[in-house]
């Protein structure tokens, strides 16, 4: 295993959650300062789109990165994860793009705001699943 993509990834899954913490906090409370400045993040995050069947965006945002870093977390630790881990991140990172590249063109095409705190959540979203396919084709055959 590539020890500098293993780390790599983590750190973006751990900035992504963070973004993710941050913007459902925002989310709930409504706190408008928590945009710090920016009145797209505002837009955004009052669309119909900042939630599916109810969910806030940023919670489902939650749940995927906590599940990319347990992956992570069980890939040294247990055998079923030391030998579909790296598929598994693979599925659930493409997964993640694809809902990011729908996000994406929502801001831009039918919203036409970009939210900065989404454009993080987004490139870390991207970074994560060229990792993941980097690794998976990388990953020695058994």
């Amino acid at each position: 295993m590539d020890k500098w993509l293993y780390r790599a990834s983590i750190a973006l899954v751990v900035i992504g959650l963070f973004v993710s913490i941050y913007m459902t906090i925002y989310k709930v409370s409504g706190n408008e300062g928590m945009c710090l400045g920016s009145g797209d993040c505002s837009t955004v995050n009052a669309s119909r789109f900042s939630e599916v069947n109810g969910i806030p965006v940023a919670v489902i945002g939650i749940i995927g990165y906590i599940a990319i870093l347990a992956v992570h977390f069980f890939e040294n630790r247990n055998s079923f994860f030391k030998k579909n881990g790296t598929l598994l991140i693979f599925g659930m990172s493409l997964t993640g793009f694809i809902f990011t590249v729908w996000l994406v063109y929502v801001e831009l095409a039918l919203l036409n705001a970009i939210c900065p705190f989404c454009v993080t959540s987004q490139v870390a979203m991207t970074l994560i699943f060229i990792i993941a396919l980097i690794r998976l084709i990388k990953q020695p055959q058994s």
